[in-house]
């Protein structure tokens, strides 16, 4: 433990909200105690006991900071210095246009720098219920898989159910079970991204015959039983794939099997019907994933379909789908500006369990989480990010920006939610630099222009907030 003379910080949960949370108070130069289960207590996803295993995909979306909200808070996070980009940016694997991650090396990165910071001390223990009142500036980021006792806790407290939804586990194959005189390397519109050449997806192409078996086949398969969990609505954005086919015969067409933007190598003139797009999984190249192919279906299923994908006929699975559930709080109700618990103060929560959805969201939520709750032991007060930011939208959003079904009859209840432009708000007059020329832009070139002016103003306004002594300390 540091000598430090400010009594610690605790931070529940090693996730990548607790982690980031966890290393944003150590650069303040206070004391943090971070306590994670595993490997005590285990979950019904995670497989090893590593900080912030990666137990969905390996991609941190987008990294585009000019044209996509998702690419602008990864932009945020590493002007903030945030750990988990730093080994993300270390342990990328190629993807398109996306930042994609060897999840193993990523892991050990990331565990291995927590380990290595003398102000952390890492408990290894189940924290069954809400931290005692001695502990007064506590944060817990246990994300969705929240262990049972806590969660109960957690409801005592609020006075209010959690709500909660399904999130499912896309399967990972050998590559070298994938038969490549049917497959081809090509990114989707050839585009290249960090680390990238144009030709980082395998994609297994359909004709329509088949896209129609395969639709058979999905909606007839066996999927797991949800028992308790019966009734729980599903994250828009994380859709079973047998979902999206019992919603429609094209929505997978128009979904993750989309054919646009992608030439078969093997029959150039013979356009898909649909395309099963697979990404790399590890640094190794040994391993790729079925991209958006969450899914409930039993393991035999899961075989059996899989292997109806031209190319993938003798496919060997390095790891089958799942589903688990998420629980996460009614925040824009329950938490202050601050992510702080108004029914108690010193107790902020971050992540995935405050209806954010997505790596880079619940370790962004993570960041802030911690340099809040440092400025306070520091006694200072720390402004939340403008909400022209990536990260002040986003936190906007999840503790005011959303009018919940308890506030107005007839409105939607609060749901998890992706960062995106459309939680940012509206550009000032004359924000869209005009094209070259003069005129006006048109169709999707005014939409592109209009992402670039909100991605110029989130990173100068984030910049600017982040020119202050406290946070200048915590990003270097």
């Amino acid at each position: 433990m540091s000598t430090n003379s400010h009594s610690p910080i605790h931070v529940i949960g090693g996730g990548l909200a607790g982690s980031e949370a966890a290393w944003q108070i150590a650069r303040r130069g206070l004391p943090v105690i971070l306590h994670e289960m595993r490997p005590v207590r285990g979950t019904d996803a995670h497989k090893t006991d590593s900080l912030a295993e990666l137990v969905c995909s390996n991609s941190f979306r987008s990294d585009d900071a000019e044209n996509n909200a998702v690419g602008v808070i990864h932009a945020e996070m590493r002007m903030a210095g945030s750990l988990i980009m730093r080994c993300a940016d270390a342990n990328q694997v190629p993807a398109g246009g996306a930042l994609a991650v060897d999840r193993e090396g990523f892991a050990n990165a990331v565990t291995a720098a927590i380990e290595a910071e003398p102000l952390i001390t890492i408990a290894r223990e189940e924290i069954a219920g809400l931290p005692p009142a001695d502990w007064d500036q506590t944060i817990i980021a246990t994300g969705p898989l929240t262990a049972p006792d806590l969660a109960e806790a957690i409801r005592a407290e609020t006075g209010r159910e959690a709500l909660a939804f399904f999130d499912a586990i896309a399967p990972i194959i050998h590559t070298d079970s994938i038969d490549m005189s049917v497959c081809w390397f090509q990114s989707r519109y050839d585009k290249v991204g960090p680390g990238g050449t144009g030709r980082d997806y395998i994609n297994c192409p359909m004709d329509k015959a088949q896209y129609e078996a395969f639709v058979d086949a999905l909606i007839a398969g066996d999927t797991a039983g949800f028992k308790e969990w019966e009734g729980t609505p599903y994250f828009d954005g994380c859709l079973p794939i047998e979902i999206m086919a019992e919603r429609g015969r094209e929505t997978l067409r128009h979904g993750p099997m989309k054919p646009m933007g992608l030439t078969n190598a093997h029959q150039p003139d013979i356009k898909a019907y649909a395309v099963v797009q697979l990404r790399q999984d590890n640094a190794l190249g040994t391993l790729y994933n079925m991209v958006g192919f969450q899914t409930k279906l039993k393991y035999g299923a899961q075989g059996e379909i899989f292997r109806m994908i031209p190319g993938l006929e003798n496919a060997e699975f390095a790891r089958l789908g799942g589903l688990h559930r998420n629980t996460y709080l009614n925040s824009p109700q329950l938490l202050d500006g601050t992510l702080t618990l108004r029914s108690r103060p010193g107790l902020r929560f971050a992540g995935q369990i405050t209806g954010c959805e997505g790596y880079v969201e619940s370790a962004a939520m993570g960041l802030i989480a911690g340099r809040f709750a440092a400025a306070e032991r520091l006694g200072e007060v720390l402004a939340p990010p403008p909400v022209t930011t990536a990260f002040g939208a986003l936190l906007n959003h999840i503790t005011g920006g959303h009018l919940s079904s308890d506030d107005e009859p007839g409105k939607r209840s609060f749901q998890p939610m992706n960062v995106n432009f459309g939680l940012f708000p509206p550009l000032e007059p004359g924000a869209i630099v005009r094209p070259e020329g003069g005129g006006r832009f048109r169709g999707k070139e005014k939409g592109r222009a209009k992402k670039q002016a909100m991605a110029r103003r989130a990173l100068t306004d984030f910049a600017a907030w982040l020119d202050e002594p406290a946070h200048r300390d915590a990003a270097e």
